[in-house]
Protein backbone atom coordinates (compact mmCIF):
# COMPACT_ATOMS: atom_id res chain seq x y z
CA UNK A 1 0.00 0.00 0.00
CA UNK A 2 2.83 2.49 1.12
CA UNK A 3 4.62 1.58 -2.07
CA UNK A 4 1.50 2.07 -4.53
CA UNK A 5 1.22 5.73 -2.89
CA UNK A 6 5.03 6.59 -3.24
CA UNK A 7 4.45 5.19 -7.35
CA UNK A 8 1.89 7.18 -7.36
CA UNK A 9 3.48 10.20 -5.60
CA UNK A 10 6.28 10.23 -7.89
CA UNK A 11 4.13 9.83 -11.21
CA UNK A 12 2.36 13.10 -10.17
CA UNK A 13 6.08 15.15 -9.65
CA UNK A 14 7.25 13.90 -12.83
CA UNK A 15 4.46 12.92 -14.83
CA UNK A 16 5.42 11.17 -18.32
CA UNK A 17 5.85 13.52 -21.59
CA UNK A 18 3.95 13.02 -24.21
CA UNK A 19 5.55 11.23 -27.10
CA UNK A 20 4.47 11.95 -30.64
CA UNK A 21 5.20 9.43 -33.54
CA UNK A 22 4.36 8.92 -36.68
CA UNK A 23 2.65 5.58 -36.21
CA UNK A 24 2.34 3.85 -32.27
CA UNK A 25 3.29 0.24 -34.55
CA UNK A 26 5.25 -0.40 -36.53
CA UNK A 27 3.12 0.23 -39.71
CA UNK A 28 5.75 0.91 -42.58
CA UNK A 29 3.91 3.13 -43.89
CA UNK A 30 6.56 5.55 -45.27
CA UNK A 31 6.36 7.58 -48.58
CA UNK A 32 8.54 10.57 -49.33
CA UNK A 33 5.55 12.92 -51.53
CA UNK A 34 4.71 14.91 -48.65
CA UNK A 35 8.50 15.68 -48.22
CA UNK A 36 8.38 16.35 -52.26
CA UNK A 37 5.23 18.20 -51.80
CA UNK A 38 5.93 20.80 -49.14
CA UNK A 39 9.45 21.29 -50.71
CA UNK A 40 7.54 22.62 -54.11
CA UNK A 41 6.24 24.83 -51.79
CA UNK A 42 9.11 26.10 -50.71
CA UNK A 43 10.39 26.55 -54.40
CA UNK A 44 7.01 28.09 -55.18
CA UNK A 45 6.99 30.97 -52.08
CA UNK A 46 10.72 31.58 -52.49
CA UNK A 47 9.98 32.45 -56.30
CA UNK A 48 6.69 34.38 -55.05
CA UNK A 49 8.68 36.64 -52.39
CA UNK A 50 11.42 37.53 -54.80
CA UNK A 51 9.00 38.60 -57.50
CA UNK A 52 6.90 40.34 -55.50
CA UNK A 53 7.28 44.21 -55.62
CA UNK A 54 6.70 46.99 -53.18
CA UNK A 55 4.70 49.78 -54.17
CA UNK A 56 6.15 52.36 -56.05
CA UNK A 57 3.61 55.08 -54.73
CA UNK A 58 4.03 55.50 -50.86
CA UNK A 59 0.20 54.91 -50.45
CA UNK A 60 -0.08 53.46 -46.67
CA UNK A 61 -2.72 50.91 -47.96
CA UNK A 62 -0.84 49.66 -50.63
CA UNK A 63 1.77 49.39 -48.51
CA UNK A 64 0.37 47.16 -46.48
CA UNK A 65 -0.57 45.04 -48.62
CA UNK A 66 2.40 44.59 -49.70
CA UNK A 67 3.96 43.88 -46.20
CA UNK A 68 1.24 41.73 -45.38
CA UNK A 69 1.64 39.68 -48.66
CA UNK A 70 4.91 39.44 -48.34
CA UNK A 71 4.68 38.44 -44.46
CA UNK A 72 1.99 35.63 -45.44
CA UNK A 73 4.85 34.28 -48.10
CA UNK A 74 7.64 34.27 -46.01
CA UNK A 75 5.37 32.51 -43.28
CA UNK A 76 4.37 29.91 -45.69
CA UNK A 77 7.96 29.13 -47.14
CA UNK A 78 9.21 28.91 -43.28
CA UNK A 79 6.20 26.25 -42.36
CA UNK A 80 6.88 24.26 -45.55
CA UNK A 81 10.48 23.93 -44.83
CA UNK A 82 9.84 22.78 -41.42
CA UNK A 83 7.48 20.11 -42.80
CA UNK A 84 9.59 18.86 -45.45
CA UNK A 85 12.37 18.35 -42.95
CA UNK A 86 10.41 16.47 -40.81
CA UNK A 87 9.42 14.11 -43.48
CA UNK A 88 12.95 13.29 -44.57
CA UNK A 89 14.16 12.97 -40.49
CA UNK A 90 10.96 10.32 -40.00
CA UNK A 91 12.47 8.82 -43.27
CA UNK A 92 15.94 9.12 -42.37
CA UNK A 93 15.76 7.53 -38.52
CA UNK A 94 12.86 5.50 -39.06
CA UNK A 95 12.26 3.89 -42.41
CA UNK A 96 16.38 3.28 -43.50
CA UNK A 97 18.01 0.78 -41.77
CA UNK A 98 21.82 -0.75 -41.86
CA UNK A 99 21.35 -2.69 -44.81
CA UNK A 100 20.37 0.00 -47.16
CA UNK A 101 23.84 1.70 -46.22
CA UNK A 102 24.94 -0.86 -47.85
CA UNK A 103 23.37 -0.63 -51.37
CA UNK A 104 23.76 3.51 -50.61
CA UNK A 105 26.81 4.29 -48.62
CA UNK A 106 26.17 7.98 -48.80
CA UNK A 107 22.78 7.81 -47.50
CA UNK A 108 23.80 9.48 -43.85
CA UNK A 109 25.49 12.50 -45.97
CA UNK A 110 22.16 12.79 -48.42
CA UNK A 111 19.81 13.32 -45.56
CA UNK A 112 22.23 15.27 -43.55
CA UNK A 113 22.30 18.00 -46.67
CA UNK A 114 18.61 17.48 -47.23
CA UNK A 115 17.72 18.44 -43.75
CA UNK A 116 20.40 21.37 -44.10
CA UNK A 117 18.98 22.88 -47.01
CA UNK A 118 15.50 22.66 -45.71
CA UNK A 119 16.85 25.07 -42.24
CA UNK A 120 18.59 27.24 -45.36
CA UNK A 121 15.33 27.67 -47.01
CA UNK A 122 13.59 28.44 -43.88
CA UNK A 123 16.08 31.16 -42.75
CA UNK A 124 17.04 32.60 -45.98
CA UNK A 125 15.03 33.89 -49.26
CA UNK A 126 17.64 31.77 -52.04
CA UNK A 127 16.11 30.51 -54.90
CA UNK A 128 19.14 28.11 -55.45
CA UNK A 129 18.91 26.89 -51.96
CA UNK A 130 15.56 25.98 -52.78
CA UNK A 131 15.89 24.19 -55.76
CA UNK A 132 19.30 22.11 -54.74
CA UNK A 133 16.26 21.00 -51.90
CA UNK A 134 14.20 19.71 -54.64
CA UNK A 135 16.64 18.03 -56.15
CA UNK A 136 18.09 16.29 -53.00
CA UNK A 137 14.19 15.46 -52.10
CA UNK A 138 13.89 13.84 -55.72
CA UNK A 139 16.84 11.86 -54.83
CA UNK A 140 15.47 10.87 -51.34
CA UNK A 141 12.74 9.87 -53.22
CA UNK A 142 14.49 7.88 -56.08
CA UNK A 143 16.49 5.96 -53.45
CA UNK A 144 13.36 4.89 -50.92
CA UNK A 145 11.38 3.44 -54.02
CA UNK A 146 14.84 1.56 -55.03
CA UNK A 147 14.96 0.46 -51.08
CA UNK A 148 11.09 -0.73 -51.21
CA UNK A 149 10.80 -2.44 -54.16
CA UNK A 150 14.18 -3.47 -54.00
CA UNK A 151 15.51 -3.15 -57.33
CA UNK A 152 18.75 -2.44 -58.51
CA UNK A 153 19.59 1.41 -58.91
CA UNK A 154 21.71 1.51 -62.29
CA UNK A 155 21.60 5.64 -61.77
CA UNK A 156 22.92 5.27 -58.51
CA UNK A 157 26.69 6.64 -58.05
CA UNK A 158 28.01 7.50 -54.34
CA UNK A 159 30.13 10.46 -53.83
Amino acid sequence: MVLRQLKKQIKHWFPAPVAQAHCDGPCGVYDPAAARIYTEAVVSMTRKILDLQPPADQNPQAMATYLNTMSRFIQIKEEQAQKAKEEILILWTDYFKPQHLEQFPDLHDMFWKAAKLCSSCKVEVNLQHAEELMTAVQGIHQVFWATKNRTNVPWYKAS
